[in-house]
C-alpha cells in the first residue's frame, strides 16, 4: 500500500478529497491510502461504503491496521460494482463451484485409473507377459510400469463428513 499519497509540500490534493472536493489537509486520512493518481480506488469505495463512515473506519483503527482495512474495503467495493448483489460472497461461491467440479473430474480421473491397473494386472495375471505386452516393450512406459506393477501413487478413501460425502485422495 502506497503511504505518501501526497508529495511533501506539494498541493495535490488525495484521491478522496479531489472526489469530495475539498481541501486536502496535512493530517487527512485518506491521503495516505488513496494517492491523487488512483481515483477509481476511492470512488469505488465511496460509492459502497461512503466517504463518512470510512473516516469513522479509519480513524477508529490503530495506524498499523489502516492499510490493511483500505485493501479489504477496495476489494469489497470492487466486487460490489462488479456484482451488486452478491458481492465478492459471490466470487466465494463461484470459485467454490469450480473446486467442487474439479474436486469430482479428479476423484473420476483416480477411479478410472484404479480400474485400469486392476485390469491390466488381471490381464497379465491370466495370460502372462507376451511379446507384444507392454511389459516386453522398451518405450519409457513400459519401463516405468514393470513387470511388478507397482502403483506410482497409493490411493484411499477419505470420508469427508464435514462435506458430507466421500472424496478420493492421494
Amino acid at each position: 500500500m502506497k503511504e505518501g499519497g501526497r508529495k511533501q509540500g506539494a498541493p495535490s490534493p488525495c484521491a478522496a478529497c479531489k472526489l469530495l472536493r475539498r481541501r486536502c489537509a496535512q493530517d487527512c486520512v485518506f491521503a495516505p491510502y488513496f494517492p491523487a493518481d488512483e481515483p477509481q480506488k476511492f470512488a469505488n469505495v465511496h460509492k459502497v461504503f461512503g466517504a463518512s463512515n470510512v473516516n469513522k473506519m479509519l480513524q477508529e483503527l490503530p495506524v498499523h491496521q489502516r492499510g490493511d482495512a483500505v485493501s479489504s474495503m477496495v476489494y469489497e467495493a470492487n466486487a460490489r460494482v462488479r456484482d451488486p448483489v452478491y458481492g465478492c460472497v459471490g466470487a466465494i461461491s463461484s470459485l467454490q463451484h469450480q473446486i467442487d467440479v474439479l474436486q469430482t473430474q479428479l476423484a473420476l480421473a483416480q477411479a478410472e485409473v484404479v480400474h485400469l491397473r486392476v485390469r491390466q494386472t488381471a490381464t497379465l495375471s491370466n495370460h502372462g507377459p507376451t511379446p507384444a505386452s507392454p511389459g516386453n516393450s522398451g518405450s519409457p512406459s513400459s519401463r516405468l510400469m514393470g513387470s511388478q506393477m507397482k502403483p506410482i501413487f497409493d490411493m484411499e478413501m477419505v470420508d469427508h463428513t464435514s462435506l458430507g460425502e466421500s472424496m478420493w485422495s492421494c
